[in-house]
């Protein structure tokens, strides 16, 4: 007879994480993410923050059976529903919602940001609404749980689609301390630093702090803790990207030399409680460039990155036991 044990002690198996973050509304990479239970054969799927999409694409009927749409500047006429369906199978790969409406309902919203940030939010809750069923359904009869949290680039309207009923597979983790196994509990921040793009749920890196400390408080040994941190650590390497001038609109890159400059973006009290706290691990996202890992003391921080609108899930399997990293691994696919 085999012999059972409990996950999480020191002497048995490690508990394998796999962690991705920044997916923004893309249909296939979500489902790649769950799929990324059974494949690579982890205990948990962490969710690093940003779940929402960043554009509404009105598809508007004409007359003889035709639609049209505009794409990054690109004015798309679809003559068939073979057409249509795959444009709009594009959109879901870019993570982009769509609403197929007529003239008359178009020039409705014309003009009008809040009746637009309206139904931005309700499609975008609706298919929050669909991954979470989506992963009651593809993890259900298996002992893996979904840890998911919202980042920057989400509404707190569209999150609270997490909070409505209680899941079985389906962890909220926003702000909370949740188990992980016997020993681990996973701490998760969403907010980032303030960005050029002005997104919704920004904080200043003070109020950042006070929130890291008020639920690390609550920790009964931060050593055997996970950090599920949106923002990254600042200059640490995964906060690495493009300064772009917040004066003009979109914001532009800066140019010094002929060149682009670049920066840390991340957040010093991110950085401050990886360094207090020393956690078992650090797990952030937020800049989609800075695939990579830094190391505070003995706690390891990675970055995994994001390519979500390929349609390809960069992720991290993480292994801990005993308030430690045991192994790791990039993954992409």
């Amino acid at each position: 007879m085999r012999l059972l044990r409990r996950k999480g002690k020191a002497g048995t198996e490690p508990t394998r994480i796999f962690y991705a973050s920044d997916i923004h509304g893309s249909e296939p990479t979500y489902r790649k993410f769950l799929n990324a239970a059974r494949f690579y054969e982890v205990d948990a799927l962490v969710f690093g923050g940003d779940l929402m999409g960043k554009l509404l694409i009105p598809v508007v009927r004409d007359a003889g059976g035709t639609w049209r749409a505009s794409l990054q500047g690109r004015q798309h006429h679809l003559e068939t529903p073979e057409q249509l369906r795959e444009f709009t199978r594009n959109l879901d790969t870019l993570g982009f919602y769509w609403k197929e409406m007529d003239p008359e309902e178009y020039r409705s919203y014309e003009g009008d940001q809040e009746r637009i940030d309206a139904l931005f939010d309700e499609l975008a809750r609706d298919r929050l609404r669909e991954w979470v069923a989506l992963a009651e359904e593809r993890l259900a009869g298996s002992h893996v749980k979904v840890y998911l949290c919202g980042g920057n680039d989400d509404t707190d309207a569209v999150l609270g689609a997490l909070d409505e009923e209680r899941f079985e597979r389906v962890v909220s983790c926003e702000e909370r301390i949740v188990p992980l196994d016997d020993e681990h509990v996973l701490v998760t921040v969403g907010y980032s630093t303030p960005t050029p793009w002005l997104t919704p749920r920004e904080r200043s890196d003070e109020e950042i702090g006070k929130i890291i400390e008020g639920l690390m408080r609550e920790v009964p040994d931060p050593s055997r803790a996970v950090l599920n941190f949106h923002c990254p650590p600042l200059d640490s390497g995964l906060d690495t990207c493009m300064k772009l001038d917040a004066s003009v609109w979109p914001p532009a890159p800066v140019i010094e030399n002929g060149q682009p400059v670049y920066y840390g973006a991340g957040s010093e009290s991110v950085r401050r409680a990886l360094h207090d706290y020393q956690p078992t691990v650090g797990l952030h996202g937020h800049i989609h460039e800075s695939r990579g890992v830094a190391r505070y003391g003995r706690t390891p921080a990675f970055n995994p990155g994001s390519e979500y609108g390929e349609g390809v899930l960069r992720g991290l399997i993480v292994a801990i036991r005993g308030g430690e990293v045991v192994g790791s691994q990039f993954t992409s696919g």
